[in-house]
């Protein structure tokens, strides 16, 4: 399966396996104009606008007109007309082509309002990888006019499924490029990315019961780490990389067990009757959520990795699953019922404060972006499948629509 769009709006490319729809009004945001680059004719990939769509993406940035004058790296612009307009920052850049058949893409920054150099770098890449350096550039620019690391050349992962084909996806942080990892005719859930970026975790139904692999994305190769009695679900990786928690019905009900990496028998951390699962690492180590019905209904709670202080963190309706807590640890993120609706939740951890983040009524599966800065997450917006984006404030949305049944993302770690 191929998803298939186009990418609207903002970047005007011709082609895209998502279309963007970048939606709501905040708070302010920094102007920034993008002027064209100077580019070979029948260049694969259009740089300048997939870097503009990126940093509008990210709700913190807003694009002005970048005219019709082409500019390199090395023009020296008149910033006078540019800050008439408004802009806060200009960016300028080319791509040239390498005798070795590669590209050179370049780029400058510039302060619109001082009137000085932000820099620029050099990114000399194949044909493959012009999406990649657009991305890159998106990251300094965001960088140097928030102050906060981009994370536009990260990656996520979902599955999807089209009839009988399920597949594991892996793409650009703005849903291009997706390349699958895994099809099967048996479903596909859970998706993990590891500390480092390399691998995924999930859950196959490939066996006909739910059993955990560990997915190498370089080369493919994966091995089964959980295939015990029983179901083997929702994995968790810890903050170090060196253990998954995981929920096994090793003793006849769902508990959440640790598990070596290397082998070994599982470690059981939760000790009810009931049912205990979804657990979810605090980025220090130093705590673990997880989703248990201990008091009648799901909530979310809170604990030790080794199972032991465990506190009730939800108290707000009968229904709170599927908890994520921000890079910062300053937030966890999480679905609730309302009525007959699930919505995307977002708790203050410091204050106990909870915000709606939706006011559609299937979403699922949220997910931080590593700088913390917008919630990934999984919704049905009319009557089909949706990947959203959301600042932490609920007013700007991104959805990336693709084709076929999409859901359960994750959001992947910075690049080492």
């Amino acid at each position: 399966m191929t998803a298939a769009g186009t990418l609207a709006a903002v970047s005007g490319l011709a082609r895209a396996q998502f279309r963007v729809e970048v939606t709501g009004v905040g708070v302010p945001q920094i102007p920034f104009a993008v002027a064209p680059f100077a580019v070979p004719a029948g260049l694969p990939q259009d740089v300048a606008a997939i870097v503009a769509a990126d940093l509008v993406r990210s709700g913190q940035l807003r694009q002005l007109p970048g005219g019709t004058t082409v500019l390199d790296e090395m023009a020296r612009p008149d910033l006078a007309p540019w800050r008439a307009q408004g802009a806060d920052a200009l960016l300028t850049g080319s791509v040239r082509r390498l005798a070795d058949g590669r590209f050179d893409v370049r780029f400058r920054l510039w302060d619109a309002v001082r009137g000085t150099d932000l820099g620029g770098l050099s990114y000399p890449v194949s044909a493959a990888d012009l999406r990649l350096a657009a991305h890159r550039i998106a990251d300094y620019v965001y960088e140097k006019l928030t102050g906060e690391r981009g994370v536009f050349s990260t990656r996520i992962a979902y599955v999807s499924k089209n009839g009988e084909r399920h597949q594991l996806w892996v793409a650009d942080a703005d849903g291009e490029n997706a390349q699958p990892a895994l099809t099967s005719r048996e479903p596909i859930i859970s998706p993990a990315w590891s500390p480092n970026g390399a691998q995924l975790a999930y859950v196959s139904f490939e066996a006909l019961k739910p059993v955990i692999y560990v997915h190498d994305i370089a080369t493919g190769r994966r091995r089964l780490l959980a295939s015990f009695r029983g179901s083997n679900s929702a994995p968790a990786w810890s903050p170090d990389g060196r253990r998954l928690y995981a929920t096994l019905t090793l003793a006849g009900s769902s508990q959440i067990y640790a598990l070596d990496l290397d082998g070994g028998a599982p470690q059981r951390i939760t000790q009810t009757g009931g049912i205990d699962t979804e657990p979810a690492f605090a980025p220090d180590g130093k705590a673990v959520y997880f989703v248990s019905d201990r008091g009648g209904s799901p909530q979310i709670y809170r604990m030790t990795p080794d199972g032991r202080e465990v506190t009730r963190v939800t108290f707000e309706g009968s229904y709170n699953v599927s908890p994520a807590v921000s890079p910062d640890g300053r937030h966890l993120a999480f679905i609730s019922r309302i009525g007959d609706a699930f919505r995307l939740r977002l708790m203050d951890l410091s204050s106990g404060t909870v915000t709606s983040l939706t006011d559609t009524v299937a979403d699922e599966s949220p997910s931080f972006a590593p700088n913390g800065r917008l919630i990934m997450y999984a919704t049905r917006v009319q009557g089909r499948e949706s990947l959203m984006t959301t600042t932490l404030d609920g007013r700007i949305k991104t959805r990336l629509a693709a084709s076929g049944n999409v859901r359960e993302p994750d959001w992947g770690p910075f690049p080492a």
